[in-house]
């Protein structure tokens, strides 16, 4: 995984990300770009996390890389031990 510092909206991706998979007990591979109700992920973000290369984005969404899913790991190892 690339040493990589983020903003606080990159890292934001990954806490919304943490939060349904820890809700959910459901892997998160990808994030929605905007889900139609309102909400969308910032777009300097998600290009923050591509040019990390943590996700790539695909139509509607931005799936999380080998190092964006380490990334996301470390961001649920890190709450849980909070």
């Amino acid at each position: 995984m690339a040493s990589t510092t983020l903003s606080d909206k990159a890292k934001a991706v990954f806490a919304f990300a943490a939060y349904h998979q820890m809700s959910s007990g459901e892997p998160v591979i990808d994030v929605v770009l905007h889900d139609g109700a309102g909400h969308s992920a910032d777009p300097e973000a998600i290009k923050e996390l591509e040019a990390a290369d943590l996700a790539k984005t695909k139509d509607d969404r931005a799936a999380f890389t080998d190092a964006g899913k380490a990334k996301l790991e470390a961001v649920i190892a890190a709450i849980r031990g909070a």
